[in-house]
């Protein structure tokens, strides 16, 4: 007998349950660093230091670490009570904020955007309408930096002891909904060798 499908509203509790412990077991060999500096090196920086929006941060450590010692002023948000506390002590230099990246609404927008190993917990219309909320929040120019699956579908994932929900669209369909939303896909690595097979998306809003 097959056990039960995760669900997406499962996602949040799983994360509250599990996620100190996935924090600690977190790969923090940054292997991500390519695709940071790749961002990086396109978002603009208007004000001074490029502010950097992470959604679904989690603890912070390796990535948020990275972008503060890189000089960027960073904004942690986290759906997760557990999760966004502990990237508060984690990172105290960064603005922690406990909230759900769906409609997010802020008084600032951002040089970059990132979505990394989050967006991909949100099911298929969640992901959608995350589009027009990354064009809220991009500032003129800004980096989208995010990861998905590489087909559309829905897995399961892990996290800690416990199973997670994980969904993906197409690429033609996430490409296409960039463009709607005003961003350039800049470039697109599905199933990443280099990045134990991520698939990442980097894109620049028009």
């Amino acid at each position: 007998m097959k056990p039960e499908p995760k669900k997406p509203e499962d996602v949040i509790p799983t994360y509250d349950r599990e996620g100190a412990q996935w924090a600690q077991s977190r790969d923090r060999r940054l292997t991500e660093r390519p695709w940071l500096d790749r961002a990086l090196a396109v978002a603009p920086h208007p004000k001074g230091r490029k502010r950097v929006l992470d959604l679904g941060c989690g603890a912070g450590r390796p990535i948020a670490e990275y972008l503060l010692d890189r000089g960027c002023m960073v904004t942690g948000v986290d759906a997760s009570r557990p999760m966004i506390e502990l990237f508060a002590k984690v990172v105290p230099r960064a603005i922690a904020l406990h909230a759900d990246m769906r409609g997010l609404k802020l008084s600032e927008t951002f040089d970059l955007i990132l979505a990394w190993d989050s967006f991909f917990h949100l099911p298929p219309d969640d992901q959608r309408a995350m589009f027009r909320t990354f064009a809220d929040l991009a500032g003129p120019g800004a980096a989208l930096l995010f990861t998905s699956g590489p087909h559309a579908g829905e897995a399961t994932g892990r996290v800690g002891d416990s199973d997670v929900y994980h969904a993906s669209l197409d690429p033609g369909e996430y490409s296409a909904l960039l463009d709607d939303a005003g961003f350039d896909v800049l470039g697109y690595w599905p199933e990443e060798p280099a990045c134990e097979g991520h698939t990442i998306w980097l894109a620049r809003r028009r």
